[in-house]
C-alpha cells in the first residue's frame, strides 16, 4: 500500500494536535525491515506523548506508539525475512521515530526481536513495554539475591499495568506480594493475579524518616517520589528497589541512610535501549513466567479510534491493567 491510517501529532504555535491520516509510506523513516503492524498497546508514556504532558515527543510530526507487533512484508537485513512476527519496544520509536499507531512501520532491525514462542501478537502487546519493564525489575532483583526467602516484595502502583504484571509475574515464581494502590476497588482484581496482602497507598504517601521498620525484601516501584522514598526506607539491609516510573513525580525526597546504614541497593530499570541479548531474556521469560490466564485476565482489548481517550485516562489513573489495541 502506497498509503496507510495512522495517528499523527503535529505541533504548532498553540501547541500538539492529533489528527488520524492517510500516510504515505514514502514518508517512513529509514529502516531495514518494514512491519505490517497487527496490535499495539497503551501506556502510560504514551498517555504522556499523546496529551503533551511531558515532552515525550521530540520530532514533529509524529506517529506516537511506542509498542507494536506485526509481521515483517519486507526486510534488507539477513536477521529478518518476509513473514517473521517481530515485537518492538523502546528506541525511540513514538518519540523520535514513527511510532506504532498505524498500519505501517519501517525500522531498524536493531529495534526488533523475534515474536517469542508461545505468544500471539495480541499476547505480546498485552505485555507490552510495561509487562517488559517489570519483567526487567523481577530479573534485576533476581540478580541481586532477592529471593522469596527474603521476605515480601511490595509492588507499588500495582493496578497499574507495570503493577499488575509484576504481581502475577512474582507471584507465580513463589514470592509473597504486597500491592500497593490508591484503589480500593482493584483489591479483588490484585488478589487474583496473586497479592497476599493489599497496602493502601495512603501508607505510603506522607513523608516519613530516612530509616523505618524493616519490611520488604524487595520492591518494584512505578511511582517515584515519597512513595518510592518510604520504600526504600522500609527495605530490609542488603535489598534492592527497582525502580521504573514517575508517576508521583521525579523527585526523590530520601537521604543516603538506607543505602549506608542497611546497604539497600537502588536498582533503576530502563526499558528503551536495552541491549537485545537482554531483550531476547526477558521477552523469553514472559513466554515462560507469565501466567497467561492471569494476563487475560488484566487485559482489555481496543480499537484504534480508542486509542485517544485511553491515553487520557490512563494519567488519570482510570486504567487497570494492560491494553491492547487492534491496529
Amino acid at each position: 500500500m502506497s498509503t496507510f491510517r495512522a495517528l499523527r501529532i503535529d505541533k504548532g504555535d498553540a501547541g500538539q494536535t492529533l489528527s488520524t491520516v492517510d500516510f504515505d509510506e514514502a514518508e517512513l523513516m529509514d529502516g531495514d525491515v518494514v512491519v505490517r503492524v497487527s496490535h499495539s498497546t497503551v501506556n502510560y508514556k504514551d498517555g504522556l506523548a499523546i496529551t503533551g504532558k511531558s515532552p515525550v515527543v521530540r520530532r514533529f510530526p509524529m506517529i506516537p506508539g511506542i509498542d507494536f507487533a506485526g509481521k515483517v512484508t519486507a526486510s534488507t537485513t539477513d536477521e529478518f525475512k518476509v513473514g517473521d512476527e517481530v515485537v518492538l519496544n523502546g528506541w525511540g520509536v513514538g518519540e523520535t521515530h514513527l511510532g506504532g499507531y498505524a498500519e505501517i512501520a519501517r525500522v531498524p532491525a536493531a529495534y526488533l526481536v523475534p515474536l517469542p514462542e508461545g505468544l500471539t501478537p495480541a499476547e505480546s502487546m498485552a505485555v507490552g513495554t510495561a509487562g517488559y519493564t517489570a519483567m526487567l525489575c523481577v530479573m534485576a532483583l533476581e540478580r541481586h539475591g532477592v529471593t522469596p526467602e527474603r521476605g515480601s516484595v511490595l509492588v507499588t502502583g500495582a493496578a497499574g499495568g507495570v503493577g499488575s504484571v509484576a504481581v502475577a509475574l512474582l507471584a507465580k515464581l513463589g514470592y509473597e506480594v504486597v500491592a500497593s494502590t490508591g484503589r480500593e476497588s482493584e483489591a479483588g482484581y490484585l488478589r487474583d493475579l496473586g497479592a497476599a496482602r493489599i497496602l493502601p497507598r495512603e501508607e505510603l504517601a506522607a513523608p516519613g524518616k530516612p530509616l523505618q521498620k524493616e519490611i520488604w525484601g524487595g520492591v518494584i516501584d512505578s511511582v517515584g517520589s515519597v512513595p518510592l522514598a518510604n520504600a526504600i526506607a522500609q527495605t530490609k539491609s542488603g535489598g534492592a528497589v527497582a525502580a521504573c516510573g514517575l508517576a508521583a513525580g521525579m523527585d526523590l525526597p530520601t537521604s543516603v541512610a538506607p543505602f549506608i546504614l542497611r546497604g539497600v541497593s537502588l536498582l533503576g530499570i530502563n526499558s528503551v535501549t536495552v541491549p537485545k541479548p537482554i531483550r531476547i531474556e526477558a521477552w523469553g521469560r514472559l513466554a515462560k513466567d507469565l501466567d497467561r490466564a492471569k494476563l487475560a485476565a488484566m487485559t482489555k482489548t481496543i480499537s484504534f479510534d480508542e486509542i485517544v481517550p485511553t491515553a487520557e485516562a490512563i494519567l488519570e489513573g482510570k486504567v487497570r491493567g494492560r491494553v491492547v489495541v487492534e491496529i
